[in-house]
C-alpha cells in the first residue's frame, strides 16, 4: 500500500512539472506574438496589419482566462503539495514507528537468541546430569541386584537353620511339656504329701485374739471342745495336743480378723471326732462363733476356696453341694450326683443345661486365684 502510495505522488509530481512547461509555452508563444518587443513571429510595423478591436477584446478575454486558471491551477497545486507532505510526514512518522519496532523487534530476536542459547546450555546440562544419574543408577542397580542376591543367599541360610531351629524348638516344647506335667505331678504329689503331713491337724477360725492373753491355746481347744462336744471328753479323757499356734505367728495390728489357730492332735481318732461334730452342728466359744475345719496345704485351699461363690449358690438352688478331698465339688441334680474338677469344669457343665445357667449368675473363679497364706 505504502509502494502504490508513493508510485501516485511521483506521477503527480510529473503531471505538474508538465503543465508548468505546456503553460510557460503558451504564454510565451502569445505573448510573443502580439508583443511589440517580441522576436518570434514579430512584424515591423510597417508591415502590422490592424487587429480588429474585438480580437484585442477576446485576446484579452483570454489572457483573463489564463490567468485565473494559472491561480487556480497554481491554489490546487499548493493544496496538493500540502497533501503531499502531509502524507509524506504520515509516512515518515509511519516509517519512525516501524523502525522502532524493527528495532523492537531486533532486540526482541537478540533476547530470544540469548534465551534460545542459555536454553541449549540448560538442556545440555540437563542431558550431562541424565546421563550421569543414569550411570548413577546404573551403578546403585547393579549394587543392588548384589545386595538381593547376598540377602537370598543369607535368607537360604537363615531358612535352613530356620528350620533346624523349628525342630529343635519342637522337641525342646516336647520336653517342656514333659517336664511340666512331671511338675504338675510333682506338685500334686507335694501337696497331697502336706495334706497327709496335716491330716491330725484342725484349723480354728474366729477365735478372738484377746482370749490368748489370759489362757494358753490348747487349754482354750479343750474348753471349746467341752462346751461343744463334752461326750468326747467323757469318752476319751483328756484331749492330748502336739503342737497348737497361731497362723501366722507375727500379728498384724491391720487385720480384722483374729487369726487362725492350728492344733495337731496326737490322736487322729479324736480329731476326726471333733472335725465330725463341727460339721453337724456350729461351735461357739464364751459366745463367739468359730469354725473348726480340716487343715490343709495353701495350694489345696486356694483350690476349695475358688468353689466359695458357686458353692454358695448352690446351696441356695437345693443342690446339696459338697466339697471332696481335695477340691471336687459335688452336686445332686436330677436324682444323679455329679463331680465336678475345676470351675471351668462347672461353667461347662452350666451351659450345656440353660435352664440351670439362667439361675446360676456368678463367675466362677479361678482355681489358682490369689488368696492369704498358710
Amino acid at each position: 500500500m505504502r509502494g502504490t502510495r508513493a508510485q501516485t505522488n511521483t506521477g503527480r509530481k510529473e503531471g505538474v512539472n508538465l503543465n508548468k512547461q505546456q503553460k510557460q509555452k503558451k504564454e510565451t508563444t502569445i505573448d510573443s506574438y502580439y508583443s511589440p518587443n517580441g522576436t518570434e513571429g514579430e512584424r515591423s510595423a510597417n508591415d502590422k496589419p490592424e487587429i480588429p478591436a474585438n480580437w484585442i477584446q477576446a485576446v484579452e478575454e483570454l489572457k483573463t482566462q489564463l490567468r485565473e486558471a494559472e491561480d487556480n491551477w497554481e491554489k490546487n497545486l499548493k493544496i496538493k503539495i500540502s497533501h503531499l507532505e502531509t502524507e509524506a510526514l504520515e509516512l515518515k512518522q509511519e516509517n519512525s514507528v516501524l523502525k522502532a519496532k524493527i528495532i523492537q523487534l531486533e532486540n526482541e530476536a537478540k533476547e530470544m537468541k540469548d534465551e534460545a542459547k542459555e536454553m541449549k546450555d540448560e538442556i545440555k546440562r540437563m542431558k550431562d546430569n541424565l546421563q550421569r544419574n543414569s550411570d548413577q543408577k546404573e551403578k546403585d542397580d547393579q549394587k543392588a541386584k548384589d545386595e538381593i542376591q547376598s540377602l537370598r543367599t543369607r535368607v537360604k541360610q537363615l531358612e535352613s537353620s530356620d528350620l533346624t531351629r523349628q525342630q529343635d524348638t519342637i522337641r525342646q516344647n516336647k520336653k517342656n511339656e514333659k517336664i511340666e506335667e512331671n511338675v504338675k505331678h510333682l506338685i500334686h504329689k507335694t501337696d497331697d504329701l502336706e495334706n497327709r503331713s496335716r491330716r491330725d491337724n484342725l484349723r480354728i477360725i474366729g477365735l478372738p485374739e484377746d482370749h490368748d492373753k489370759r489362757k494358753s491355746l490348747d487349754i482354750i481347744l479343750e474348753e471349746i471342745i467341752q462346751e461343744n462336744c463334752p461326750e468326747i471328753l467323757e469318752q476319751e479323757g483328756k484331749v492330748e495336743i502336739e503342737r497348737i499356734h497361731r497362723s501366722p505367728p507375727v500379728f498384724n495390728p491391720q487385720l480384722t480378723t483374729p487369726r487362725n489357730v492350728i492344733a495337731k492332735f496326737k490322736n487322729n481318732q479324736i480329731k476326726e471326732q471333733v472335725l465330725q461334730a463341727a460339721k453337724k452342728k456350729p461351735f461357739r466359744y464364751h459366745g463367739n462363733m468359730v469354725r473348726i475345719t480340716q487343715d490343709l496345704s495353701a495350694s489345696t485351699l486356694k483350690d476349695q476356696k475358688a468353689w466359695n461363690m458357686i458353692f454358695r449358690k448352690a446351696r441356695e438352688l437345693g443342690l446339696q453341694p459338697r466339697i471332696k478331698y481335695p477340691s471336687k465339688l459335688t452336686i445332686f441334680l436330677q436324682g444323679k450326683v455329679w463331680s465336678l474338677n475345676t470351675t471351668e469344669e462347672f461353667q461347662s457343665f452350666i451351659n450345656k443345661r440353660p435352664d440351670l445357667n439362667r439361675k446360676f449368675e456368678v463367675q466362677p473363679q479361678n482355681s489358682r486365684e490369689s488368696s492369704k497364706g498358710n
